[in-house]
């Protein structure tokens, strides 16, 4: 079943909820439905389509804190490339390196950690970028999003949901 992106009531986008949970809160009275997966969720005595897009009523305060830092975040971010040889990679396939690496001071932080290909990881190994000969395609920085979205959908994002994520509508 398909999962259902919740919107704050200023139409930002908020996180990722369940079907389940869109319906309970627009059963509550707490969401609108903005838009709709074609199919339909069936119960004994009532069928309704499933919810893609759902808003909340009343505004709910955004933590002004960054995302977490997680392999998931960070192959999110990178786009599932290599840093340092733009090979795309699946999620199995990807690995994580330590630009500065840890035996040389190097923290385990989002402008620190890139997504790698197994091949150019061992290549590196406990070089600095400069070392080994190998530079960044791009600077790592950290989001002000929530780049796990893409991570969850491996980048196909449901169509419902592109024009609230300020993405082209194919």
């Amino acid at each position: 079943m398909h999962a259902a992106l919740l919107l704050n009531s200023s139409y930002e986008p908020l996180k990722v909820i369940s079907w389940q949970k869109a319906i309970t809160l627009f059963f509550m009275g707490k969401v609108e439905v903005v838009e709709e997966y074609d199919h339909k969720i069936h119960s004994v005595s009532l069928a309704l389509k499933a919810p893609a897009v759902v808003r909340l009523l009343r505004y709910a305060k955004k933590h002004k804190g960054t995302p977490p830092l997680s392999r998931a975040n960070i192959f999110a971010r990178d786009n599932f490339e290599c840093q340092y040889c733009a090979t795309s990679l699946r999620a199995s396939e990807a690995t994580l390196d330590h630009v500065v690496p840890r035996s040389k001071g190097g923290v385990t932080s989002w402008t620190n950690i890139v997504t790698c290909c197994s091949k150019c990881n061992r290549k590196k190994g406990g070089k600095s970028p400069k070392e080994a000969r190998m530079p960044l395609k791009k600077a790592p920085i950290q989001p002000d999003w929530l780049p796990v979205i893409t991570f969850k959908f491996n980048g196909n994002i449901p169509i419902p949901w592109r024009y609230f994520l300020g993405l082209e509508i194919e």
